[in-house]
C-alpha cells in the first residue's frame, strides 16, 4: 500500500533553483567554449576530419551551439527550451558513439561524455522546476 504521506524534499526549491543556475551555467560555459574551439581552433578542426564529417559539418553544428545557448538561457516558451535539449543530448551522444566507433581513447571523448553528465543534470532540474507546485 502506498503512503498518503508527502515525501520530504532533498533540497529546498529556492537551493534547486540555485543548483540548476549552477550547473547549467557551467554547462553552458563548455558547449560555448566547443563551439568556440570549432569555429576558430586548427586541433579541433582536425579532430572533426579524423572522425570523417566535412568542414562545412563543424561550422554549422557550432552555430547550432550558439542558437542552442540562447534558448536555454532566454526566458523563452518551456517547448523551446525542450528542443534546446534535444538538440544538445543528440550533439553529445553522437560526439561519444562517433569517438568510440573509431576506437578513441577516453581522451577524446571524455569531454563529451562529462558535457552529457551537465545536460543530463541540468535538464532534470530544469524539469524539476516546470513541474507544478503541490
Amino acid at each position: 500500500m502506498e503512503s498518503t504521506l508527502p515525501k520530504p524534499a532533498v533540497l529546498s526549491p529556492r537551493a534547486e533553483a540555485i543548483l540548476y543556475w549552477v550547473v547549467t551555467g557551467v554547462f553552458c560555459l563548455q558547449i560555448g567554449f566547443t563551439a568556440y574551439a570549432q569555429l576558430r581552433l586548427p586541433q579541433v578542426a582536425q579532430a572533426f576530419a579524423h572522425l570523417g564529417f566535412p568542414d562545412y559539418f563543424r561550422v554549422e553544428l557550432s552555430w547550432a551551439k550558439l542558437v542552442g545557448l540562447v534558448l536555454l538561457l532566454a526566458p523563452l516558451p518551456a517547448r523551446l527550451k525542450e528542443w534546446a535539449y534535444a538538440g544538445f543530448a543528440i550533439d553529445v551522444g553522437s560526439a561519444v558513439i562517433a569517438h568510440l566507433s573509431l576506437g578513441d581513447p577516453p581522451q577524446a571523448w571524455g569531454w563529451a561524455a562529462a558535457t552529457g553528465l551537465l545536460w543530463a543534470l541540468s535538464y532534470v532540474l530544469w524539469r524539476r522546476q516546470a513541474r507544478p507546485a503541490p
